[in-house]
């Protein structure tokens, strides 16, 4: 009979194949990370750097005028730059913290609450996924146009509400996490739907909200301008990174200057919460 010694050994790897795997692991990260580098790296460039054909990855002559050159820039805008940063904040925190919310609701009700037809309810969130943005385009403004929403803030944020990601990666969470005795027993203390949800739930499910707050403010941040926004004044900083661009390969530093500075609040979130999404997404797959 075999020893629980030779049987552990057995099914461990051995040093050379966890070296491999390391070495595998590191390879395909930083290939992961290559065009963020490439990104960060080229917004140091001077032009006559930028102007090289083949491109060159590394500096020769590292400067900081791109950085230092996007206030005036900026300043020429039709609508004051604080104009855009305030829209893009104010679109992105509201429409992360509706996204959660609503998604969480509904997750709640798909997930532990039981009534008849939930498994058809939770079966049709799961086809919604295979529509993308691109295939919802033209119902969207028809809608729109319809409630008379077009050109108003509401045009980037209720698209974002109805979310079948959001509700599949939460309910599929809270099938794992919570303990149906739990619930069983603050029934029995008197608590109600919304009490169970927002205080023992949410707290017990924060690692997927929290990883639903990642993808939304990711998404909503770096939102393309849309044809059904055309007052200047409500544009969004996306908008704002296009004109440069366009501007042509005298700005291209400049232009990947600022997309540097875009790219800092969804890499500092992500940061903050990169423990709770590993978490997330061992926990939100096909059950048995």
């Amino acid at each position: 009979m075999k020893t629980a010694k030779s049987q552990y050994k057995r099914y461990t790897r051995s040093k050379y194949g966890s070296f491999f795997y390391f070495v595998f692991l590191l390879a395909a990260g930083l290939f992961t990370v290559l065009p963020m580098i490439y990104s960060v790296l080229t917004s140091f460039k001077p032009l006559d750097e930028l102007m090289i054909f083949p491109p060159r990855f590394l500096i020769q002559r590292p400067t900081v005028m791109n950085y230092l050159s996007l206030p005036g820039i900026l300043s020429g805008l039709w609508v004051p730059f604080s104009r855009y940063v305030f829209n893009s904040v104010f679109v992105t925190v509201v429409t992360t913290a509706l996204h959660i919310i609503i998604a969480s609701m509904a997750a709640y009700v798909i997930a532990l609450t039981d009534y008849r037809g939930r498994k058809l309810i939770f079966l049709i969130v799961q086809f919604s996924l295979l529509y993308n943005v691109f295939t919802l385009a033209v119902p969207q403004l028809i809608i729109f146009s319809g409630i008379g929403i077009v050109n108003t803030y509401l045009v980037y944020i209720l698209p974002f509400l109805p979310s079948a990601l959001g509700v599949f990666l939460v309910k599929q969470y809270m099938d794992d996490s919570v303990p149906g005795s739990l619930l069983e027993a603050a029934k029995i203390d008197g608590a109600g739907h919304l009490k169970i949800y927002w205080s023992i739930v949410m707290p017990i499910v924060k690692p997927a909200w929290l990883t639903l707050l990642l993808f939304t403010f990711r998404d909503v941040w770096a939102m393309p301008q849309i044809s059904t926004v055309y007052n200047e004044d409500l544009k969004m900083l996306p908008y704002v990174m296009t004109q440069i661009v366009n501007a042509g390969i005298a700005r291209a530093g400049s232009a990947m200057a600022a997309t540097v500075l875009m790219m800092i609040p969804p890499i500092l979130i992500y940061i903050v919460s990169q423990n709770q999404i590993i978490e997330t997404m061992s926990s939100a797959g096909i059950k048995d």
